[in-house]
């Protein structure tokens, strides 16, 4: 199915921008990981949220969820892995899904953590992002499974049961990932065992390996008034783009790129 409008994130900036796009009257998917790697939900209080003073961080992001859904925002549980962009559309890849949209709006946050060694060298040769994807080519194998949160547990409890053996780590310090060509090893804190895959559930990429031309600034994209980046289609909204990390400026920039982009996926602003 084509959408006129995809988002990538479903924080203050990611909701905020799906809202927007509702209300002017283009068609939205909001895809997102669980709501409990957000970090925002786990603030204690908030207090700087206009009009809603002394809210915790979850009772935050309750209210713009349900805003969201009473509002008719699709909701995609799943991680984006790749992107493509080929005369006017862009092509989305998430999970086992591959959507397709006009306009997409990046509002996932900022990644904590650096690759782990040997992850790049060994992406699609071992190491995956996606257990519903790939966990079948694991079946009857040994596969470490590194996560972040319960929702990830979920994940590697699929992989149990469609026959893999998983061992999983969770939050660890150190990883290493081993192997020529294929992975054949994974030492996490110290600790080295041998495995044919490994699964990394982080909640979210770098911006940079789902859009490999996007132009960066001291580590946040670079967009202009209108929270559109250098490629076509695409904007961005919330801590991604930079300081300071407040949800009020996140909802404000998701307002502003969920506009902009619905009314160029409708051609009103050529």
């Amino acid at each position: 199915m084509k959408y006129d409008v995809i988002v990538i994130g479903g924080g203050p900036a990611g909701l905020s921008a799906a809202i927007n796009v509702i209300q002017r009257g283009a068609s939205v998917l909001c895809i997102s990981t669980s709501p409990e790697n957000n970090p925002l939900g786990k603030a204690e209080k908030i207090d700087n949220y206009l009009g809603l003073p002394g809210v915790t961080g979850k009772e935050l992001l309750d209210l713009f969820s349900e805003h969201a859904r009473k509002a008719g925002v699709e909701l995609l549980r799943e991680r984006v892995l790749s992107t493509f962009y080929n005369d006017g559309t862009w092509m989305i890849s998430a999970g086992s899904e591959v959507l397709e949209c006009s306009c997409i709006v990046f509002a996932g946050g900022i990644t904590r953590g650096k690759p782990f060694p040997g992850e790049a060298e060994h992406l699609g040769m071992g190491v995956s992002y996606c257990a519903t994807c790939d966990g079948m080519l694991y079946r009857g194998k040994d596969v470490a499974v590194i996560g972040f949160g319960e929702a990830d547990k979920e994940e590697a409890d699929y992989l149990e049961e469609i026959g893999c053996h998983v061992t999983w780590y969770e939050k660890p310090k150190k990883v290493q990932i081993s192997g020529e060509g294929q992975v054949s090893s994974v030492t996490v804190d110290g600790t080295e065992k041998t495995v044919s895959g490994v699964f990394i559930l982080r909640p979210s990429l770098a911006p940079t390996s789902v859009f490999p031309e996007l132009e960066m600034e001291n580590g946040y994209i670079k967009t202009d008034r209108a929270m559109k980046t250098n490629l076509p289609g695409l904007y961005a909204a919330g801590d991604c783009i930079g300081r300071p990390l407040q949800v009020a400026k996140a909802v404000g920039e998701g307002m502003i790129a969920g506009q902009n982009a619905a009314d160029e996926a409708k051609g009103r602003n050529k």
